[in-house]
């Protein structure tokens, strides 16, 4: 099992929580058997080409996956996935 700490702004999509649980050998996976609880929330962790959204950033057990091998990148049993919003500002 693995743990997903959501930003604020995703929780609406969760009932309000801060986390949810999930299976999968890979971040992908993970993220689509949260989808499939959370079907709203899949628009939001994955762009319509199946990538990630420029304005979100995923560490996995506080790596960023997209040095690691993006959405395909491996997951371990108790691993951690924490999705945060991306910060900009002039």
């Amino acid at each position: 099992m693995t743990t997903v700490r959501l930003p604020t702004i995703l929780r609406t999509h969760v009932g309000g929580e801060r986390s949810v649980e999930a299976v999968g050998a890979t971040v992908g996976e993970v993220f689509a058997d949260i989808y499939a609880r959370h079907p709203k929330l899949g628009t939001q962790l994955v762009s319509s080409d199946g990538e990630l959204p420029v304005f979100l950033n995923v560490f996995l057990d506080d790596e960023d996956i997209r040095y690691l091998g993006g959405l395909d990148s491996p997951v371990g049993e108790g691993s951690e996935i924490t999705v945060l919003p991306a910060v900009a500002g002039g």
